[in-house]
């Protein structure tokens, strides 16, 4: 009974005062983040002279078939120990070709397509990767649907860095990372495991793989990547 007739006297302890000053902070910050990983990312061309304040924009890298031809043979000298150097249209032909559906055999029936997989709450599903190499940069984005409380969510997930060498290996580092709108590359532990679920989860022929693992150096150079071999 004391408590409540102090509490009426002098008002809330300096200990609730702060945390619930704390416990406010904390709540802005995860309704600003949400807000922003769920606002739009405008896909664009090329960025506009006057870009509108707050709006985040994505330009795709290019597809174009014809200049990603080459792939093939720089594919063969890459995985036989070759230093190459790779355009956009050639990471992005060789991110088509991974994902492309294994050819049939001659005289092989042809299969009914497997229904859809029914989407589970708590998980989300990541799309083929799209690179863009400019001004000594590498661009990755992925598309993402989160499917967590069967939400359905479409965000964009982008990273801009080069690369770097940690351990006996190079690795993508990326100076800026957006989930959405959101900005994480300076939140720990948030753009690391933004990495590992995003980009990591793609699948890597074994022989680029293997390929990769030995390079002697990894650098950006206008829009071009260079792979150097040992």
């Amino acid at each position: 009974m004391s408590k409540k007739i102090d509490r009426a006297l002098y008002g809330p302890s300096w200990f609730e005062v702060i945390f619930g000053a704390f416990l406010s902070v904390v709540i802005g910050v995860v309704l600003a983040a949400v807000y922003l990983v769920t606002k739009p990312v405008a896909t664009v061309k090329e960025l506009p002279k006057e870009p509108v304040a707050g709006m985040v924009y994505h330009i795709e890298g290019s597809k174009d078939a014809t200049k990603g031809r080459s792939w093939v043979a720089k594919r063969q000298q890459f995985v036989a120990g070759m230093s190459v150097q790779v355009t956009e249209e050639e990471l992005n032909a060789a991110i088509a070709g991974v994902n492309a559906p294994a050819p049939k055999k001659p005289g092989a029936k042809a299969e009914e397509p497997a229904p859809a997989a029914e989407a589970k709450p708590g998980h989300f599903a990541a799309g083929a990767p799209n690179f863009r190499i400019r001004d000594g940069e590498v661009q990755i984005s992925v598309p993402v649907t989160v499917n967590t409380l069967e939400l359905g969510l479409n965000l964009l997930v982008q990273a801009r860095g080069t690369f770097e060498k940690q351990g006996d290996r190079y690795v993508f580092a990326p100076k800026t990372l957006l989930v959405g709108s959101c900005p994480v590359e300076k939140i720990p532990g948030v753009a690391s495991a933004a990495l590992r679920q995003f980009l990591g989860a793609q699948a890597i022929p074994e022989d680029i793989a293997g390929a990769w693992a030995k390079l002697a150096n990894v650098t950006v150079e206008g829009a071009l990547l260079k792979l150097e071999a040992p």
